[in-house]
């Protein structure tokens, strides 16, 4: 800062006012001084104003040590506030360390992952078992829906085979008595060939054994040449569909004396 040139003071006895008693020392801190630092117009107050204020206005050395203890708080007023913005940011401490919140952590995530892995298992392995039962289910229904069909259609072909039974006695009989000849033998034939292959079958001879579940004896006797129940007359053929018994025939049984 360039220095003014002070005018000469009839009072000054050669030492400037407040010399080195207002200068701080060098190992002092800087003190805050509040000076009034108005200029005064000495061409427009008169002399003995001028005078009489002379001895209260400072001079110019104390201007430039107030400057001085100003620049000295604005330094420290910098250096105090360049930590707070250039400094490190300052991290609270975690409630709780570190290791232990990441293992928490850790462990509550493969808890959880565990947890829905588990849930997951439990729903595949329940819709497996679903899907099981109910393969079951649709596999003994089509077992149970071919046997009924199956039933149902033997019953009714065991029904009209039935009906037709009468018929083939009296084609019987008249093959007894020799009249199943000609044209009329020949579609007798074709129908018992027809009936045929519906699985009707005819049972019942002179000479089978004696089967109580196939045979219906109307008539018994006792004969020496029969080791064993035996058929010896045939009144009536009995049929058979399969294994399903149509009709029993009806015999007469000799039994061995």
């Amino acid at each position: 800062m360039t220095e003014k040139p002070r005018a000469a003071d009839p009072g000054d006895t050669g030492s400037a006012p407040g010399g080195s008693a207002s200068e701080p020392a060098a190992g002092d801190a800087p003190r805050v001084v509040i000076r009034n630092n108005r200029k005064i117009s000495q061409t427009s107050e008169p002399e003995g104003a001028a005078a009489d204020a002379g001895s209260d206005v400072p001079a110019e050395g104390l201007v430039e040590d107030a400057e001085v203890v100003v620049d000295a708080i604005q330094v420290e007023a910098a250096a105090l506030s360049e930590p707070a913005t250039e400094g490190p940011p300052v991290v609270d401490s975690p409630a709780s360390p570190v290791g232990e919140s990441t293992a928490e952590k850790g462990s509550d995530g493969a808890g959880g992952l565990g947890a829905e892995l588990a849930a997951l298992r439990s729903d595949l392995d329940e819709r497996t078992r679903d899907l099981q039962r109910v393969t079951a289910e649709y596999a003994n229904y089509r077992k149970r829906v071919e046997r009924d069909r199956a039933l149902v259609t033997e019953q009714a072909t065991g029904s009209v085979l039935a009906a037709l039974l009468p018929i083939l006695d009296d084609l019987d009989r008249a093959r007894e008595h020799g009249d199943l000849v000609g044209p009329f033998g020949s579609v007798a034939e074709q129908l018992i060939a027809a009936l045929g292959k519906f699985g009707l079958t005819p049972f019942g001879e002179q000479g089978d054994p004696f089967d109580p579940t196939r045979h219906e004896a109307v008539a018994h006797q006792t004969s020496p040449d029969v080791t064993e129940p035996t058929c010896v007359q045939v009144m009536r053929r009995g049929y058979q569909m399969g294994e399903r018994l149509l009709r029993p025939a009806m015999v007469a049984v000799a039994d061995p004396e």
